[in-house]
């Protein structure tokens, strides 16, 4: 085992990964199958905004879970990677359709309390992570049928942050982009670059061959989108991390980087659907449902 791993790798055991590209928030959701059986597990999935219009629908969502029953295969778990602050998750919504438990690290009350006082939620939001089914720590494991997952803490982008590695495969979250896309940002209350360069160092420990699969992905250059690489291709060609990148070095490009970046469309309803778990913010007397806007909070 690996001295910065939490547990030891097995590469011979290959999961099924089909992927599930959002354009308008450029998000992949993954469905992970166990081969040996018909448990299958769902991550990151998105949930459609017309945020000008304020409306919601699940056309991503019916699309994951279509394939799921067109396939016969049972859904044991949904997981989210972080607390996003680009599209708002389907979790709950295909959790309703087809059961499964929901899971996120346990830093989950960090985002809560950071952002339950920044959208003033007041007493009644609770702040202990128990919307969701369960939460990680670094280094717990759980099963997909017969697949045993292991989930790594990989903070920086956001403090809740885990990597799920399944057989040879590891699901990043925003932790890494493909080598032409470097990192993501680090500048969100609770981020800080030193600690996701730190992370990045943990997910490229992993063997050179484990498929690692994105969460976002923005077609750097005009290329076609992807979502799939490896830890050795990171290694050699990432343009933040990779040819040896020091930490000192990472840190000054990705505070520098970060300072020119305007904030994601969605992070508004983003943030105050993901802290509960996919969930709307409570209705009003009148059975309306609403988001807040802080000023000059974020």
């Amino acid at each position: 085992m690996n001295a910065s791993l939490p547990f030891a790798t097995d590469l011979s055991i290959r999961p099924e990964v089909v992927a599930f590209f959002d354009e308008p928030t450029n998000t992949i959701s993954y469905i992970v199958r166990d081969p040996a059986s018909t448990a299958c597990a769902v991550i990151d999935s998105v949930m459609d905004i017309d945020y000008a219009a304020g409306r919601i629908t699940y056309d991503g969502a019916d699309k994951i879970i279509a394939f799921i029953k067109e396939k016969g295969w049972t859904l044991e778990w949904l997981i989210e990677t972080h607390v996003h602050a680009d599209h708002l998750s389907a979790a709950p919504y295909i959790q309703q359709k087809l059961g499964g438990k929901l899971g996120i690290g346990e830093n989950i009350t960090i985002v809560q309390d950071t952002f339950g006082k920044i959208f003033n939620e007041g007493t009644e939001f609770q702040r202990d992570g128990s919307q969701f089914d369960q939460l990680f720590s670094d280094g717990d494991r759980y099963k997909i049928g017969n697949l045993t997952a292991h989930v790594m803490h990989t903070p920086g982008h956001t403090p809740a942050c885990m990597t799920h590695v399944i057989g040879n495969a590891a699901f990043v979250g925003d932790t890494l982009f493909m080598p032409d896309g470097g990192s993501a940002r680090a500048d969100f209350p609770g981020g800080d670059a030193r600690t996701l360069y730190r992370s990045i160092q943990r997910v490229l420990a992993l063997p050179r061959e484990t498929r690692l699969f994105m969460c976002h992905d923005y077609g750097p250059n005009g290329r076609d989108i992807q979502w799939e690489t490896s830890v050795g291709d990171e290694i050699d060609y990432n343009i933040h991390v990779g040819h040896g990148t020091s930490e000192d070095e990472f840190v000054k490009m990705r505070e520098e980087r970060d300072a020119t970046l305007a904030m994601p469309k969605l992070i508004i309803p983003s943030l105050q659907v993901n802290m509960r778990a996919g969930q709307l913010p409570p209705e009003d007397e009148k059975g309306g449902t609403f988001f807040k806007v802080p000023v000059n909070k974020l």
